[in-house]
C-alpha cells in the first residue's frame, strides 16, 4: 500500500482549523504546528492565573482533527456567557488547563485531550516556553503582546516594520522533525503577524522549512487585517514571509481568483478590511508557482471553502 502523504500545516487559529478541516477527510497523515504566542481572552486569564502555555492556541486545531461525535467537538468550543466567574471562558481552554494542571505537561494534556477527541493526526506547540510577541512599527513605535498587536490600541494605520520574540524561547523538538519529515509544507491562511509568523520566528522551525525537500505552499489571505497587513497585496504576503524564512523558499501560492460579490465586501468596510489582489508576473518573478481558484465559501463570512483546499492541496 502506498505510504500516507505527510502534510504539516504551520499557522494557528481560524486559517488552520479551514485547511485542516478538508484535509482530513483524505488519505494524509496531518501534524498541525500552531503559534504559542495567544495572550488574549480567556487565553490571558488562564496563562497568568495557571501558568499554563495558551490552551486556546491548541483547541481549534484539536477540534479540526476531532473524530468524535459532533456534540463532543462542539463541547469543546462552548463559551460561557453572562456576568459570572467563567463568564468569556471556553470549555476546551478549562479542560486542556485542568489537564495540564493534572498531568504536569501541557504536551501530556494535549495527547489526552487528542484521545478523547479522537484525532486523526496530530497537534504540535511550535515551542514549550512562554513568549511575547513584539511588533516594532514603522514610526519606531514598540508594542508588546500578541493581542496588543492584533487589536491595535494605537494607530493601525502605521505598517509593521518587524516582529520577533522576547525571551530565550526555543522551537520545540517535536515540530522540527515534523516539518523534516514533511512531504509537503502548508502555511496559512491567517493572520500573518500573529498567527503564522510566530512560528517562523522560532529559528529552528524556519531553518527546516528551508532544507525541506518538500513542497511548501502558502494559502494566501482573502482579506487584509487593519493593523497587521492593511493594503497587502499576495506579493507583499509572500515577500513578508520570506524575509524571515529565507529568498526562494515557498514553492507554491494559492490564490483566490473569483472576487467576492459587493455586499459580501461591504460587510468588511467596518473593519476596514480590503480584498487581496494579485499580480501572477509579479508572483512568478519570484520563481512561484500560481494555482488560481475559486476558494471562497459560498455564503457566509468571506471565508476559504475547506474541501476546495484539500482538493488542491492533494492534487498538488
Amino acid at each position: 500500500m502506498k505510504r500516507q502523504k505527510r502534510i504539516v500545516v504551520i499557522g494557528g487559529g481560524t486559517g488552520t482549523y479551514t485547511v485542516l478541516s478538508g484535509l482530513k477527510k483524505h488519505r494524509v497523515y496531518l501534524t498541525a504546528v500552531v503559534a504559542m504566542a495567544d495572550d488574549g481572552g480567556s487565553t490571558r486569564v488562564l496563562r497568568e492565573e495557571f501558568g499554563v502555555l495558551p490552551p486556546g492556541s491548541v483547541r481549534p486545531a484539536m477540534v479540526a482533527l476531532s473524530s468524535a461525535e459532533k456534540s463532543l467537538a462542539d463541547l469543546f468550543n462552548y463559551r460561557f456567557e453572562g456576568n459570572n466567574g467563567l463568564s468569556g471562558h471556553n470549555f476546551g481552554n478549562l479542560f486542556i488547563t485542568a489537564l495540564t494542571k493534572q498531568l504536569g505537561s501541557f504536551e501530556k494534556a494535549i495527547e489526552e485531550a487528542g484521545k478523547i477527541l479522537d484525532m486523526k493526526g496530530e497537534v504540535i506547540p511550535s515551542t514549550l516556553d512562554n513568549c511575547t510577541l513584539v511588533a516594532r512599527l514603522e514610526n519606531g513605535q514598540i508594542i508588546r503582546g500578541e493581542t496588543n498587536i492584533d487589536v491595535p490600541q494605537h494607530d493601525g494605520s502605521l505598517r509593521i516594520q518587524e516582529v520577533w520574540l522576547e525571551h530565550d524561547c526555543k522551537a520545540n523538538g517535536k515540530a522540527v522533525e515534523a516539518i523534516e519529515k514533511a512531504d509537503m509544507i502548508v502555511i496559512g491562511p491567517g493572520d500573518l503577524f500573529t498567527s503564522i509568523l510566530p512560528n517562523i520566528l522560532l529559528k529552528p522551525i524556519a531553518e527546516a522549512i528551508r532544507k525541506s525537500k518538500g513542497k511548501k505552499v502558502f494559502i494566501c489571505n482573502l482579506m487584509t487585517k487593519f493593523g497587521e497587513t492593511n493594503n497587502f497585496t499576495a506579493f507583499d504576503f509572500a515577500k513578508t514571509l520570506e524575509q524571515y524564512m529565507g529568498q526562494g523558499v515557498l514553492t507554491h501560492i494559492i490564490v483566490n481568483k473569483k472576487r467576492p460579490s459587493p455586499a459580501r465586501i461591504k460587510k468588511y468596510e467596518k473593519e476596514q478590511a480590503e480584498v487581496v489582489e494579485y499580480d501572477v508576473k509579479a508572483l512568478k518573478a519570484k520563481k512561484l508557482k500560481v494555482v488560481e481558484a475559486d476558494l471562497v465559501r459560498p455564503v457566509g463570512f468571506i471565508r476559504h471553502d475547506s474541501d476546495t483546499l484539500a482538493t488542491i492541496l492533494c492534487k498538488l
